[in-house]
């Protein structure tokens, strides 16, 4: 887990079975080391040699691409034990080529439960960008507007706003809110014609990763062309998938946990700048099925956050009070 860094681990000498990415299973399949951005986990299963002659070490690097080469900081490099033996020698293991090591990759892990490709009902296509508006300040975006907080939490408004929960426009422009009905699939493809990595995540709920493909023109015209990846056979499934530089990643997921919920860059400071959307999920389930504790009003109140009205703590379309969107 991080905000901020990306990780890769290995165990020299040792193969690494993964069995799990963000909490769900994926048929067993056997890589050289795990490749993890802020947000991801795996769990692996690891043999055992069938003998104590040598202790090896595992490797875990930390790096970011968006900092500069920083000799003992970015990336940063950590060693460890893997004792078979107290006292036994470390086996000295030559260092593979990260090109020449299959690291973990998840268009080629399968899901376990075999669940298919979902038919698409609503797709979303943005794009990532970085831009300085006239009040001088820098945002992080998908497409044109930068997310910032409503005056009311969106949860608030869907249980205040009745039949109007299910407009897009009550919840306010820089919330980003999109409202979807139940049971719908819905395909995001997140653009990202930059040298910038992001993650991105969604709360409550996982995606089908189904495709990676070139997005923009490479810095280094040298580089090789950036192939299209399609998922094999049982798309994986995890909360948390990367958007590489220069490159779109295309994902789906079922609208069937209704709620209020953020997908945002994992990189914290992404995600301050900006880089989220809301989802409002079948508002109208929601305000049959759910009721907002008590104790929840009473931290806003105790904070001057309203509980009701629109985005801007209004009645219907008045959105007068949010802050004015950047230009």
């Amino acid at each position: 887990m991080s905000s901020t860094e990306w990780f890769k681990f290995s165990l020299p000498g040792h193969q690494l079975q993964i069995i799990e990415a963000d909490g769900v299973d994926s048929v067993p399949h056997t890589v050289d080391g795990l490749d993890l951005g802020p947000g991801q986990r795996y769990s692996a299963v690891v043999t055992a040699h069938d003998t104590d002659q040598y202790n090896y070490q595992y490797n875990a690097t930390l790096y970011a691409n968006f900092i500069p080469f920083i000799p003992g900081m970015n990336p940063r490099y950590y060693l460890g034990l893997i004792e078979y033996k107290p006292g036994a020698p470390v086996k000295t293991l030559t260092q593979s080529d990260d090109f020449l090591t299959e690291w973990s990759d998840d268009v080629v892990l399968k899901a376990w439960d075999q669940q298919p490709l979902m038919p698409v009902d609503k797709t979303f296509n943005w794009t990532t960008g970085t831009t300085k508006y006239s009040n001088n300040l820098t945002y992080s975006i998908l497409d044109d507007i930068p997310f910032q907080p409503p005056l009311v939490p969106p949860l608030f408004s869907v249980m205040s706003m009745g039949d109007l929960a299910l407009n897009d426009t009550i919840y306010g422009p820089q919330t980003r809110a999109h409202v979807l009905r139940l049971n719908e699939v819905v395909e995001i493809v997140v653009n990202n014609p930059s040298s910038l990595y992001h993650t991105m995540h969604l709360h409550g709920h996982d995606f089908q990763v189904t495709e990676y493909g070139p997005a923009g023109t490479q810095a280094d015209p040298d580089a090789s062309p950036i192939p299209v990846r399609k998922f094999s056979e049982w798309p994986m499934r995890r909360d948390t998938f990367v958007v590489p530089a220069f490159h779109y990643t295309k994902v789906r997921f079922l609208a069937d946990n209704p709620g209020v919920w953020i997908f945002h860059c994992h990189m914290d400071v992404h995600f301050a700048m900006g880089l989220a959307v809301t989802f409002v999920e079948a508002p109208d389930v929601l305000q049959k099925q759910q009721t907002i504790p008590q104790g929840l009003f009473d931290m806003c109140h105790r904070q001057g956050v309203p509980t009701s009205g629109n985005g801007a703590g209004n009645a219907a379309f008045n959105l007068t009070g949010l802050p004015p969107i950047p230009s």
